[in-house]
């Protein structure tokens, strides 16, 4: 029996609120228009006082189910696309990798790398994956929510203060410390249920997990307690997606000793997992019984090395709406700083995103987008909200003029004709990572599926 959700609470508490306001707005116009039509003659302050509240009657009454089916591109024209067959492609890249037996665990935590976590969790899974990992409990109790009933591992051990959360969702945990372990199985043992788990090995990243040559010893520590199921044992790789193989295989090895060790004791690790996207591309022998499919589910490399292996498709592109246009005179600034200065002949155009959109504010005039197929370049300091993008009025030899208007689409990342602007494109420039710009992008701006 799954648990009463807030959500579904606070749903109905809005329901009520909405419909009792628009009750009573409709029920005070009525009762408004009832006196007033009592009413006899009037002297000038009445007459005033009856136009007033004639005024008030005719006010209109939004209904609230109209508002909504206004569409959130509508309301402010920007926009991320996220392109479910490219979701569905990437899958069976995976798969295609590794043995049918072998199961396949979709990364979907921080929502799904900005790509949002319950429609890409459902595609994932209908696509040929078996497991999904998130990064907090939140995380998992939105998969729940959103009628997602796949098995969910939490990639870290929350406060114990959250054990009820993890039974109550059914999320099982990262476990690596004995007094969570202990915890977590008592709060199981008070609802009468097992408190399933994967327990997490440090072989040599050293963020989390048991020590790899201490695995035996942690589980005799907590093993005795009777509510404990230990469903999967793994680690994480550093190095998967560098050159050097030194620091690899050095985790490899010791994860192997462990999870040797603790069958030599009786102790069955369960399902065994240490194959990133990476090591899923690059290193078959480290498959085990499930690989981890993270950022490839998305359709981005994890390094160059892979470019050639496989064929991935970016599941993510980046959209918005021209909202104003002008011409600037020669040597006319542009946003903050009035860095950028009009070199005569061109348009000014603003598009809606912004650093707050995950449009870093290091790319300033850095970057280019796109407009009709064409790549234009962006101009002055990106704001919080908004950015610009020059467009040169010039004709000369066999360059295509452009002349966009206020409302016309602008793909700040993705592809429009011969023309793209990717994630690895933006990320170069700023020294970083493309998993960090598409989180980034999918936090505020509204998720359209194709």
């Amino acid at each position: 029996m799954q648990p009463i959700t807030g959500y579904e609470k606070g749903l109905e508490a809005v329901e009520e609120l909405i419909n009792g306001f628009t009750g009573f707005a409709r029920k005070a116009q009525q009762q408004q228009q009832q006196s007033a039509r009592r009413s006899g003659p009037k002297g000038p302050d009445e007459a005033n006082a009856a136009r007033a509240q004639d005024e008030q009657a005719e006010k209109p009454v939004f209904d609230p189910d109209q508002l909504a089916l206004i569409p959130e591109t509508d309301r402010r024209w920007s926009w991320v696309e996220i392109d479910l067959s490219a979701i569905r492609h990437n899958v069976g890249v995976a798969r295609s990798l590794i043995k049918p037996s072998t199961r396949l665990l979709a990364v979907v935590k921080s929502d799904a790398y900005g790509h949002g976590a319950v429609r890409v969790a459902k595609t994932a899974l209908q696509s040929g994956a078996n497991y999904l990992a998130v990064a907090t409990v939140d995380e998992g109790i939105k998969l729940r929510e959103g009628m997602v009933g796949a098995p969910i591992v939490l990639l870290s051990e929350p406060p114990a203060t959250a054990a009820p959360l993890l039974l109550a969702y059914k999320i099982m945990p990262s476990i690596y410390t004995p007094e969570f372990a202990i915890a977590y199985a008592e709060k199981a043992d008070e609802y009468g249920i097992r408190a399933p788990f994967h327990l997490a090995v440090n072989t040599g990243m050293n963020r989390i997990g048991v020590r790899y040559d201490n695995v035996v010893d942690f589980m005799r520590k907590v093993s005795f307690h009777r509510a404990l199921d230990l469903v999967g044992t793994f680690t994480h790789f550093a190095t998967a997606d560098c050159e050097g193989t030194l620091d690899f295989g050095i985790q490899v090895k010791r994860f192997t000793e462990a999870i040797s060790a603790l069958r030599e004791v009786g102790i069955d690790p369960g399902i065994v997992h240490c194959a990133n996207s990476a090591a899923t591309v690059r290193y078959p022998h480290v498959h085990f019984d499930m690989v981890r499919w993270g950022v490839s589910l998305y359709g981005l490399h994890t390094c160059q090395e892979t470019r050639s292996m496989i064929n991935l498709k970016p599941a993510m592109s980046v959209h918005a709406r021209i909202t104003d246009t002008r011409t600037l005179p020669m040597s006319e600034g542009v946003s903050y700083g009035l860095n950028y200065r009009s070199p005569g002949s061109v348009k000014i155009c603003t598009v809606p995103v912004g650093y707050a959109d995950g449009l870093n504010r290091g790319l300033s005039g850095r970057t280019d987008f796109i407009v009709d197929g064409t790549r234009v370049r962006q101009v002055g300091n990106i704001c919080m909200d908004q950015c610009m993008f020059e467009v040169d009025l010039r004709t000369y030899g066999t360059r295509r003029r452009l002349d966009p208007q206020i409302g016309d689409e602008v793909v700040i990342v993705g592809r429009q004709g011969d023309s793209v602007v990717t994630l690895d494109d933006m990320a170069n420039k700023l020294g970083t990572i493309h998993y960090e710009l598409a989180c980034a992008f999918g936090m505020r701006l509204p998720k359209v599926y194709v």
